[in-house]
């Protein structure tokens, strides 16, 4: 069985999705903050799916855990790559820059994405099965 969060928990990841939104909405239009945000929200939101972990022996239940956690760290890339999207952070030349930086984080974000909503909708589905089972 897939451990479930608390009340609170529960809160702390929804508060950390909103914020991952919100950075990302903010950077679009250029705001000094939306990394820092960002970065805080996926925090939140990563910390909280880790502490959601699966003991049973269900394969394709630890297969979708394993997504699940490869998405996080698609995230926090997308963090590290939004804060070096800041004004050539780390001081690669300009083509370096254009070419692995400039804007990636949206594609890393995008892989995220599509990872989570995958991974979380086979989740609820084979959760609810092996539920029935038991």
């Amino acid at each position: 069985m897939m451990k479930q969060l608390n009340r609170v928990e529960s809160m702390i990841f929804l508060l950390g999705a909103v914020m991952i939104v919100v950075g990302c909405g903010a950077n679009v239009f250029s705001q000094g903050w939306a990394p820092y945000v960002f970065a805080m929200g996926v925090a939140a939101y990563v910390l909280m799916q880790l502490k959601q972990t699966y003991d049973g022996q269900n394969l394709t239940i630890r297969r979708l855990r394993r997504m699940v956690i490869t998405s996080d760290v698609f995230f926090i890339i997308s963090a590290v790559l939004m804060f070096a999207n800041i004004n050539n952070m780390f001081g690669f030349d300009a083509v370096t820059y254009a070419q692995y930086i400039h804007n990636n984080w949206v594609v890393t974000l995008l892989i995220a994405a599509v990872l989570q909503l995958y991974s979380n909708h086979r989740l609820g589905k084979e959760l609810s099965e092996e539920s029935k089972k038991s």
